[in-house]
Order: structure tokens, then sequence, then C-alpha cells
């Protein structure tokens, strides 16, 4: 869901910085080829996360659900020389199209693959973050809190996607809706936690910058 009209959101995307050749590659190949595609972060959230991540220059950079690349493409563009992403997704079917963009960009050398569980693959992971995107299964968004929250430096950023979901966070509660139970559930963890500040952006479903106290 975009909260914006098509022809504001044509303009705020004419105006924004343009998308880089090899993102306009995989945005087309994404649209033709895997089920889902909007699921793809696309031109306009893509700039904004490549310049959140360029402000802070991550030298550690967690992103959970990989889909086909897009999103960790543009996180990449702001990392430090010596810095490193890694990019969960449990979808094996997409590791060969996603390593196929990340070896025609400049970061090839700088991002690791990881497929399986999230909740399995972060304990396995050394060293603390930066900065973390989530963009996976919302009914574990509370559980992805948990994990990084204190393995977050100090200063650090997380960047949590669809956390209004197509505006049913304010919607009537349907008992068998576990995705909104737990977006509800995180929203309310990122305002009443002191552990992290937050402000969630209107941008397309809903992208909750928070910051590490």
């Amino acid at each position: 869901m975009d909260f914006l009209d098509d022809d504001l959101l044509e303009y705020v995307t004419l105006h924004s910085e343009d998308e880089p050749q090899l993102l306009k590659e995989l945005n087309r190949e994404t649209w033709q080829k895997v089920l889902q595609p909007r699921m793809l972060s696309g031109h306009y959230q893509g700039r904004l996360l490549s310049l959140i991540s360029k402000l802070c220059q991550p030298k550690s950079i967690l992103e959970i659900g990989t889909y086909t690349g897009y999103s960790a493409l543009s996180l990449a563009e702001g990392l430090a020389k010596d810095g490193i992403l890694h990019t969960i997704d449990r979808n094996e079917e997409l590791h060969d199209l996603q390593r196929k963009y990340f070896n025609k960009s400049d970061f090839s050398h700088q991002i690791k693959q990881y497929v399986g569980d999230a909740k399995e693959v972060i304990p396995e992971i050394s060293g603390n973050f930066d900065l973390v995107f989530i963009d996976a299964d919302k009914s574990s968004y509370p559980k992805y809190f948990e994990l990084i929250v204190d393995r977050l430096n100090p200063g650090g950023l997380i960047l949590s996607d669809n956390v209004l979901w197509s505006g049913k966070v304010i919607e009537k509660l349907d008992r068998k809706d576990k995705d909104t139970k737990a977006l509800l559930e995180y929203n309310k963890i990122l305002k009443e936690d002191k552990r992290v500040e937050t402000v969630i952006l209107p941008i397309r479903d809903g992208l909750t910058l928070s910051r590490k106290v």
C-alpha cells in the first residue's frame, strides 16, 4: 500500500535520486520472473535506504529478508570500505538471482548471504551491527527485535518495513490475523522500549526508523 496517490508518488520519485542502472535491471527481472514483485523495495524506498546508509557509513549491516536483493544492494552503497552486509532469506530458490546481481555490483565481496530461518541464523553471526533492516515475516518482528537490539551499537539504526500493513494496524483486529497482531505488538515495543527512539515514516507500507540510545 502507498499512502500517496500515484501522481504525487511519481513526482516524489522523479525529484529524488535516480535509480542506478543495475537496480533498474534487477527491478525489471523481479517483475518479470518472481512471485509477489510488490515485495521489492523499489526506486524511491531504495534511494532512501541508500541515503540513510550513506549517512551512517555502517561497518556491519544485518538484513532480515533478502527477497531478490534490491534492498541489500541499496544499503550496501553506504557500507564502510571494510564493511560487511549480512543478508538472510529462507527462500533458497532466490539465492542464485540474488548472487547474480550481487556479483555484478561493486559490493560482491562485502555481501554475505544466508539461507534459513533468521531466528536461527542471527545467533550464528558474530559481532554487533550498525544498521539492521527488517523486512521478513511480520509475525516474527517482535522476536527479531529481541534478537538484535542488544547487538546494535550505540547510535545504530533499525529500519523496519511494512509497519502500517496496508492500514490494518488501525482497523478492528481479526483474532486469526497473526501478522497484524504481531505488528501491533512490535510498534508498541518500539514506542515504549527505552533502548531506542523511534519515528514511523508513512512511506509506502510504513517504514520505522529507530535509533539505539
